[in-house]
């Protein structure tokens, strides 16, 4: 299952705030698609199922499906906050190429 590192939960739990509903859970999915033929989805979500598998890192439940919690095993969720890179990434030991856009793996 993905972590999360700090500044990403921080910024989680601040745009949860933002939405007013600190009771939802960032989805985070690996779907087909993209240049290099996996992508990754987050979004914030209200509805979990049975299957799914639930983490929780300072105060932010993050939600994996069974399928793509197997392309995240080990994967991190960084937040940067800088001149050169500003916005959410994945760090997945699991992927084996990249596209240029960093959008996408295989």
């Amino acid at each position: 299952m993905i972590t999360m590192t700090e500044t990403a939960a921080s910024k989680v739990k601040e745009l949860l705030e933002a939405e007013g509903d600190t009771s939802l859970a960032l989805r985070v999915a690996v779907r087909p698609g993209g240049c290099s033929g996996f992508s990754y989805e987050m979004f914030f979500d209200g509805d979990t199922s049975g299957e799914d598998l639930t983490q929780e890192f300072n105060g932010v439940r993050i939600v994996v499906d069974p399928s793509s919690a197997q392309l995240l095993t080990g994967a991190t969720l960084e937040y940067k906050d800088g001149l050169q890179e500003t916005g959410f990434s994945i760090n997945n030991p699991n992927a084996q190429r990249t596209c240029g856009c960093g959008n996408s793996f295989s």
